[in-house]
């Protein structure tokens, strides 16, 4: 299936309330920087950005969504990542294997997003990036990917996905994410059967693996935003996962955002860009004294 169509269906889905923003899946972004390889294989690679100036510089890993098929790259990311930059944050936007691809799937999806992420310690050899300050922001299938990421420190060492030493994260910025495969079957196609290889009765394993709601807490702050008029993913999906985190203990903000649909979230220009600026700057803000400011990114260009 061609990415054109792809997006058309979603788009048909998501209906009027997505108007506002559903250019951005097409809208040409600011090239980046530096596109790196982390791994051997074709999609093992990121695009980063580097903000003006000396640094270091705080990071936001930033993981795309597109129900993890194939035909959906980072490319629609590329603007969120380039305003991130503008305002002070480098960004490292990660490029997976996804279902369609040949090592996509499972395990690969999950285990090529974990090696991304880790791969920061190398990028920092050669750039001006503050480890001490990094969030984790996605979108959709790619809001579950970032929640993964901070709840895969908790996996046991027998688990497929069991990753050594993860690199320690500020918190994350899920939007609109999908925190339990099992409640993401019906949609996109049927791709999170795909994305695990079997539906949850035939593979149990594997969706408690893959699915952060089941090791909560994560034990990182967390920012879950969500549009009040997401047709594509349930609003009750995060209400629900919020709910649960907080009464495990962690330290959740859940933005539900009146008048916003599914695309806003990923675009600069919107109404909800803001807010995704809020969280992104209250988990990078500062502990030491001398440090810049939240203000310094919550928004600046």
């Amino acid at each position: 299936m061609r990415l054109a169509l792809v997006i058309g269906l979603i788009l048909l889905v998501a209906g009027p309330a997505q108007d506002g923003s559903r250019g951005i899946l097409t809208r040409p972004a600011p090239a980046a920087d530096r596109r790196v390889a982390y791994g051997d294989r074709p999609l093992q690679f990121g695009d980063l950005r580097l903000p003006k100036g000396a640094g270091p510089h705080p990071v936001a890993v930033v993981i795309h969504g597109g129900c993890w098929l194939a035909e959906y790259d980072l490319a629609h990311v590329g603007n969120l990542s380039h305003a991130l930059a503008r305002s002070g944050v480098a960004t490292w936007s990660l490029e997976y294997g996804r279902v369609g691809d040949a090592d996509g799937g499972w395990p690969g999806t999950f285990r090529d997003v974990a090696r991304g992420v880790d791969h920061l310690r190398a990028l920092a050899r050669n750039h001006p990036l503050d480890l001490n300050r990094v969030v984790v922001i996605g979108h959709s299938a790619g809001g579950h990917l970032a929640l993964w990421v901070a709840a895969r420190h908790r996996l046991p060492k027998e688990s497929a996905l069991y990753s050594d030493a993860p690199l320690p994260l500020r918190g994350v910025v899920a939007l609109a994410p999908i925190p339990d495969l099992r409640q993401a079957v019906p949609g996109c196609d049927d791709a999170a059967t795909k994305l695990i290889g079997g539906t949850p009765a035939d593979q149990p394993a594997r969706y408690r693996q893959g699915s952060p709601s089941d090791w909560l807490p994560l034990g990182v702050a967390q920012w879950i935003i969500h549009g009040e008029r997401d047709r594509i993913v349930p609003v009750k999906l995060a209400s629900e996962y919020a709910a649960a985190a907080q009464k495990s203990g962690d330290e959740v903000q859940l933005r539900v955002l009146a008048e916003t649909g599914h695309f806003e979230l990923i675009d600069p220009e919107s109404a909800a860009w803001p807010t995704v600026m809020e969280a992104v700057g209250s988990l990078l803000k500062p502990t030491a004294p001398g440090g810049r400011s939240q203000e310094d990114y919550s928004g600046r260009r």
